[in-house]
Protein backbone atom coordinates (compact mmCIF):
# COMPACT_ATOMS: atom_id res chain seq x y z
CA UNK A 1 0.00 0.00 0.00
CA UNK A 2 1.44 3.29 -1.12
CA UNK A 3 1.70 6.32 1.92
CA UNK A 4 -0.08 9.19 1.35
CA UNK A 5 2.69 12.28 0.66
CA UNK A 6 2.69 14.80 2.58
CA UNK A 7 2.57 12.48 6.08
CA UNK A 8 4.23 14.38 9.10
CA UNK A 9 7.26 12.42 10.16
CA UNK A 10 7.01 11.45 14.01
CA UNK A 11 10.23 10.45 16.49
CA UNK A 12 10.02 8.27 19.18
CA UNK A 13 10.97 9.82 22.47
CA UNK A 14 10.41 7.60 25.56
CA UNK A 15 6.64 7.30 25.72
CA UNK A 16 5.75 10.24 23.55
CA UNK A 17 6.38 10.87 20.12
CA UNK A 18 7.95 14.45 19.31
CA UNK A 19 6.36 15.61 15.94
CA UNK A 20 9.65 16.92 13.44
CA UNK A 21 7.86 19.07 10.71
CA UNK A 22 9.91 19.15 7.36
CA UNK A 23 12.11 22.57 6.91
CA UNK A 24 12.45 24.62 4.16
CA UNK A 25 16.59 23.92 3.40
CA UNK A 26 19.18 25.72 1.42
CA UNK A 27 22.89 24.08 0.87
CA UNK A 28 25.14 27.29 -0.28
CA UNK A 29 28.75 25.86 -1.48
CA UNK A 30 31.73 27.57 -3.33
CA UNK A 31 33.69 24.66 -5.48
CA UNK A 32 36.68 25.14 -7.25
CA UNK A 33 39.75 23.43 -7.61
CA UNK A 34 38.23 19.26 -8.09
CA UNK A 35 34.54 20.11 -6.80
CA UNK A 36 35.84 18.00 -3.24
CA UNK A 37 32.78 20.61 -1.52
CA UNK A 38 30.57 20.60 -4.08
CA UNK A 39 30.34 16.50 -4.11
CA UNK A 40 29.31 16.74 0.00
CA UNK A 41 27.05 19.89 -0.76
CA UNK A 42 24.81 17.47 -3.33
CA UNK A 43 24.67 14.46 -0.54
CA UNK A 44 23.92 16.74 2.35
CA UNK A 45 21.17 18.34 -0.06
CA UNK A 46 19.79 15.08 -1.17
CA UNK A 47 19.11 14.19 2.11
CA UNK A 48 17.67 17.55 3.26
CA UNK A 49 15.64 17.83 -0.35
CA UNK A 50 17.41 21.03 -0.70
CA UNK A 51 18.68 23.37 -3.67
CA UNK A 52 22.29 23.80 -3.74
CA UNK A 53 23.19 26.69 -4.78
CA UNK A 54 26.68 29.70 -4.88
CA UNK A 55 27.36 32.50 -2.83
CA UNK A 56 27.14 34.43 -6.17
CA UNK A 57 23.37 33.05 -6.75
CA UNK A 58 22.18 34.07 -3.46
CA UNK A 59 20.89 37.31 -2.50
CA UNK A 60 20.83 37.49 1.50
CA UNK A 61 17.62 38.87 1.74
CA UNK A 62 16.03 35.83 0.14
CA UNK A 63 17.77 32.91 3.14
CA UNK A 64 15.09 34.59 5.06
CA UNK A 65 12.56 31.97 3.72
CA UNK A 66 14.40 29.07 4.52
CA UNK A 67 14.54 27.66 8.51
CA UNK A 68 17.65 25.60 7.74
CA UNK A 69 20.60 26.83 5.83
CA UNK A 70 24.13 25.24 4.85
CA UNK A 71 27.76 27.17 3.90
CA UNK A 72 30.67 25.17 3.00
CA UNK A 73 33.68 25.71 0.63
CA UNK A 74 37.08 24.02 1.01
CA UNK A 75 39.41 25.57 3.77
CA UNK A 76 41.41 28.15 2.18
CA UNK A 77 44.21 29.66 4.75
CA UNK A 78 42.74 28.17 7.75
CA UNK A 79 39.46 29.50 7.00
CA UNK A 80 36.46 29.40 3.69
CA UNK A 81 36.37 30.85 0.78
CA UNK A 82 36.45 34.83 1.19
CA UNK A 83 32.95 34.70 -0.95
CA UNK A 84 31.45 32.43 1.27
CA UNK A 85 32.89 35.02 4.44
CA UNK A 86 31.33 37.85 2.37
CA UNK A 87 28.24 36.62 1.83
CA UNK A 88 27.88 35.95 5.44
CA UNK A 89 28.81 39.10 6.56
CA UNK A 90 26.38 40.91 4.12
CA UNK A 91 22.84 38.71 5.86
CA UNK A 92 19.96 40.34 7.19
CA UNK A 93 19.76 39.22 10.94
CA UNK A 94 18.21 35.68 11.18
CA UNK A 95 16.89 36.18 14.39
CA UNK A 96 17.67 32.42 15.55
CA UNK A 97 17.42 30.65 11.87
CA UNK A 98 19.66 27.18 12.43
CA UNK A 99 22.43 27.14 10.01
CA UNK A 100 24.94 24.58 9.47
CA UNK A 101 29.00 24.64 8.16
CA UNK A 102 30.52 22.12 6.48
CA UNK A 103 34.26 22.32 4.29
CA UNK A 104 36.63 20.13 2.63
CA UNK A 105 40.68 20.63 3.68
CA UNK A 106 43.42 20.18 1.48
CA UNK A 107 45.72 19.23 4.54
CA UNK A 108 47.24 15.77 4.96
CA UNK A 109 44.28 13.88 6.53
CA UNK A 110 46.93 11.29 8.42
CA UNK A 111 47.88 14.45 10.48
CA UNK A 112 44.43 14.92 12.01
CA UNK A 113 42.39 12.10 14.39
CA UNK A 114 40.03 12.32 16.82
CA UNK A 115 40.47 15.38 18.95
CA UNK A 116 43.20 16.96 17.15
CA UNK A 117 40.73 16.83 13.62
CA UNK A 118 38.06 17.71 16.15
CA UNK A 119 40.30 21.25 17.08
CA UNK A 120 41.45 21.83 13.47
CA UNK A 121 38.22 21.88 12.02
CA UNK A 122 36.83 24.04 14.93
CA UNK A 123 39.53 26.45 13.81
CA UNK A 124 39.28 26.26 10.49
CA UNK A 125 35.23 27.28 10.58
CA UNK A 126 35.97 29.61 13.62
CA UNK A 127 35.55 33.15 10.86
CA UNK A 128 32.67 31.68 9.59
CA UNK A 129 30.71 30.17 12.38
CA UNK A 130 31.12 34.32 13.85
CA UNK A 131 29.85 35.68 10.98
CA UNK A 132 26.96 34.13 10.97
CA UNK A 133 26.62 34.35 15.16
CA UNK A 134 26.58 37.12 15.29
CA UNK A 135 24.28 38.15 11.90
CA UNK A 136 21.55 35.73 14.37
CA UNK A 137 22.23 32.49 13.30
CA UNK A 138 22.23 29.20 15.61
CA UNK A 139 24.84 26.99 14.16
CA UNK A 140 23.27 23.73 14.82
CA UNK A 141 26.08 21.15 13.54
CA UNK A 142 29.40 21.09 11.77
CA UNK A 143 30.80 19.00 9.24
CA UNK A 144 34.16 18.60 7.61
CA UNK A 145 36.57 15.69 5.50
CA UNK A 146 39.75 15.62 3.74
CA UNK A 147 39.56 16.77 -0.12
CA UNK A 148 41.99 15.64 -2.85
CA UNK A 149 44.54 18.71 -2.66
CA UNK A 150 46.98 19.00 -5.90
CA UNK A 151 47.85 22.83 -5.02
CA UNK A 152 50.94 23.99 -5.45
CA UNK A 153 54.19 21.92 -5.42
CA UNK A 154 51.43 19.00 -4.43
CA UNK A 155 51.43 18.69 -8.14
CA UNK A 156 54.58 16.87 -8.46
CA UNK A 157 54.02 14.38 -6.16
CA UNK A 158 50.29 13.23 -7.32
CA UNK A 159 49.05 15.22 -4.46
CA UNK A 160 47.24 15.11 -1.35
CA UNK A 161 44.32 12.62 0.09
CA UNK A 162 44.01 10.95 -3.27
CA UNK A 163 40.36 9.22 -3.45
CA UNK A 164 39.06 11.67 -1.03
CA UNK A 165 36.01 12.67 -0.58
CA UNK A 166 35.23 8.58 -1.18
CA UNK A 167 32.38 6.64 -0.42
CA UNK A 168 33.15 7.24 3.44
CA UNK A 169 32.73 10.82 3.64
CA UNK A 170 30.11 10.55 1.34
CA UNK A 171 28.20 8.10 3.97
CA UNK A 172 29.42 10.42 6.77
CA UNK A 173 28.20 13.00 4.70
CA UNK A 174 24.60 11.35 4.34
CA UNK A 175 24.71 10.45 8.17
CA UNK A 176 25.74 14.26 9.27
CA UNK A 177 22.47 15.71 6.88
CA UNK A 178 20.39 12.75 8.47
CA UNK A 179 20.91 14.27 12.24
CA UNK A 180 20.69 18.25 11.27
CA UNK A 181 17.64 17.64 9.55
CA UNK A 182 16.32 15.77 12.55
CA UNK A 183 17.45 18.56 14.68
CA UNK A 184 16.05 21.31 12.54
CA UNK A 185 12.55 19.72 12.49
CA UNK A 186 12.27 20.51 15.95
CA UNK A 187 11.00 23.35 17.80
CA UNK A 188 12.97 26.14 19.00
Amino acid sequence: MKKPGNVKKMERKGNKFEETLPVKSLVVVFSYHHKNTEKIAHVIAKVLDAPVKTPQQVNPEELLEYGLIGFGSGIYSAQHHESLLDLAGNLPQANGRKAFIFSTFGAPFALFKGERLTEFVHNNHGALREKLQSRGYSVIDEFACAGFNTNSFLTYFGGLNKGRPGADDFRHAEEFAGDIKLLAGKEK
